[in-house]
């Protein structure tokens, strides 16, 4: 594997298995390092396309989502790093598929628990055909000022502090991503900082080795010295003390193998990672750390003395002048300190720190979702559900946000079961039946019918509540009203129907007088609604009072005989359109019924019979 650096800052990558924050902290640290293009090219979700909207500094990008490997491979010709956020039962699957591709030169594996034996093909096929695998169980790699991979660093803040955003001297390499973190700060403490980092990841068979890149940062002139972080269990680090032996590593070498407490256990101890577990002396942290110091490596006594034996090597490499650099081989450029460009803070982020406000764009009074439990008018759903509340009760809440008394609550459930269909043959029926028999969805059924609601069907009942409550305000009589409806050109809302008349009453008329009278405190616009209705039918029998006006001039008399709502409110629900709003809800009920009965009956597509159209000229 040896060969040299694997990033640039032109490196691209296909993202597998979409998540928000590890993609965004990528473009973020693009941003940061000045890079032009960002390194995310494409986004692979099985199943899905499109895009994803994604900040790269200022600007909004739409990243490209991709079902497949294939496709995004061939989308992305350039991308040759596959990051894989798979869970750890399909990464292998969707890791050798990547593998396979031609333009995939590095696979980094996130997931943790990699069945071994998928791990052991991958390394196989990766190292025969000359790929690069980063994991299982890795956060991933950087190489500073160019490009990193997901999480890897972490915070932007933590970033800055360890000077990722512009490469130093130092190649480090560890098992652990969360060590790696510490370490990266460490290292810009006492040297110029990081050129790259890897974390191999901690699984037993991690896809490549600690020795693989140590060799690997040995080849590449940027890099003057290395760190290794190893860990007890395994025997990856006796690789390193071999190409050490043999020569094959030119570069200072500090090294540090964690899980020396591991003595002062009895019995045999499992650290964090799969592979941290001693299978005996030999894979003990003293061993491998002695056998690192007998090859070659600088090893400290302990870890907390790791970040001076750091120091003291670099410091050897390097004699520090006013603004030079110098080595025994050679000279070394200073790195050249920058300020790198902030990071726009994400609006909630600065929202919740108080450091901008914003306006919002939505107003709710009716309910709240952002606890524990949704609310309705703020009581929340379990009191609904313990205290038994009915359909009324959640419709007084959303529709009115108070908590109406019962016989208002039982009244509007009343209105909703008389109001709910009223056979096949009207508009509304008609229109969903129709759509319906056309092979249509429910949805696009129940709204053909819906649209028929209006001042000729169904939607009577707010203007009937307003010239009832109008006329009856101002004293009018019936004849006053009737007569002066009549000079303006406007048939009286609530009265007349199709079928009814004075010998055959709607039933559902009476019904909900009757309930009125037996339960409201008071029903005087219901009584001036009647003495109209006595006045129409004394010019035509079918002048009855229909649903609409009986639940118009209910509604009014529910509203101010309950003395829960002001003048004012009642005017505004009757404006608004409450009470339509109603009958809306109680014929979608009838409407969505004859939907499903037609598809029931798989009624074929309807065409009206020509006898029952008059064709004239």
């Amino acid at each position: 594997m040896a060969t040299g650096q694997l990033f640039s800052k032109t490196t691209q990558a296909l993202f597998y298995n979409y998540k928000q924050l590890p993609i965004q902290r990528m473009l973020d640290f693009d941003f940061l390092c000045g890079r032009e293009t960002p390194s995310v090219a494409g986004i692979i979700n099985p199943g899905s396309d499109g895009f994803q909207k994604l900040f790269f500094g200022q600007e909004e990008i739409a990243i490209p989502v991709h079902p497949t490997v294939e496709a995004a491979c061939s989308a992305h010709p350039t991308a040759d790093v596959f990051i894989n956020f798979a869970s750890f039962r399909s990464a292998a699957a969707s890791s050798m598929s990547a593998l396979k591709q031609p333009t995939i030169r590095v696979v980094a594996i996130i997931a943790e628990g990699v069945p071994e034996s998928d791990a052991k093909q991958l390394i196989s096929y990766a190292r025969a055909n000359n790929k690069v695998i980063i994991g299982p169980a890795t956060v991933g790699g950087i190489q500073a000022g160019a490009f990193k991979i997901g999480d890897t660093a972490g915070t932007i803040d933590n970033i800055i502090q360890c000077k990722l955003y512009r490469p130093g001297s130092v190649g480090f390499v560890s098992k652990s991503g969360g060590m790696s973190n510490e370490m990266y700060s460490t290292i810009a403490r006492v040297t110029d900082g990081i050129y790259e980092g890897i974390a191999i990841g901690g699984d037993v068979f991690p896809g490549s080795t600690l020795s693989d890149h140590i060799l690997r940062f040995n080849n590449i002139p940027q890099v003057k010295m290395m760190v290794v972080l190893g860990e007890l269990g395994g025997k990856d680090e006796y690789s390193l003390v071999e190409a050490l032996k043999q020569g094959k590593v030119e570069k200072p070498v500090v090294a540090w193998v964690s899980g020396t407490c591991a003595r002062l256990f009895k019995s045999e101890v499992q650290f964090g990672h799969a592979g941290a577990k001693s299978g005996g002396e030999l894979e003990s942290a003293q061993a491998k750390n002695q056998a690192l110091r007998e090859a070659g490596a600088v090893v400290p006594t302990s870890y907390e003395a790791l970040e001076s034996a750091i120091k003291e090597v670099f410091d050897k490499l390097v004699l520090r002048l006013k603004y030079i650099w110098q080595v025994e081989e050679g000279k070394i450029s200073p790195v050249t300190e920058i300020t790198p460009p902030p990071i726009p803070e994400d609006l909630k982020t600065a929202i919740k720190s108080g450091k901008v406000r914003a306006p919002t764009h939505i107003i709710s009074t009716i309910s709240d979702d952002r606890g524990d439990e949704p609310c309705y008018a703020g009581v929340p759903m379990s009191t609904i559900i313990e205290q038994g509340y009915g359909v009324g009760d959640v419709i007084s809440l959303l529709w009115f946000k108070r908590s109406l008394p019962r016989y208002c609550t039982q009244f509007i459930e009343i209105c909703i079961m008389l109001c709910a269909d009223h056979g096949p043959c009207v508009s509304g029926a008609h229109n969903s039946i129709v759509t319906a028999r056309a092979g249509k969805d429910l949805v696009s059924s129940l709204v053909s019918g819906l649209l028929t609601i209006g001042p000729r069907f169904g939607g009577a009942i707010d203007d009937a509540a307003r010239y009832f409550k109008d006329a009856c305000d101002r004293g009018l009589t019936p004849y006053e009203f009737v007569e002066g409806m009549k000079k303006k050109g406007i048939r009286v809302p609530g009265i007349g129907h199709r079928i009814k008349s004075r010998d055959n009453r709607d039933k559902r008329v009476q019904l909900l007088q009757k309930y009125a009278h037996t339960h409201f405190p008071s029903v005087k616009y219901m009584e001036y609604a009647v003495q109209v209705e006595t006045y129409t039918l004394s010019k035509a029998n079918n002048l009855v009072m229909n649903v609409d006006g009986a639940i118009g001039s209910l509604f009014l008399d529910l509203l101010s005989g309950s003395g829960m709502f002001t003048k004012q409110e009642i005017d505004e629900i009757v404006e608004i359109g409450y009470l339509n709003g109603l009958f809306v809800l109680a014929r979608s009920i009838g409407l969505i019924g004859h939907t499903f009965d037609q598809k029931r009956l798989k009624q074929p597509l309807y065409r009206h019979p020509w006898e029952d159209v008059l064709y004239t000229k």
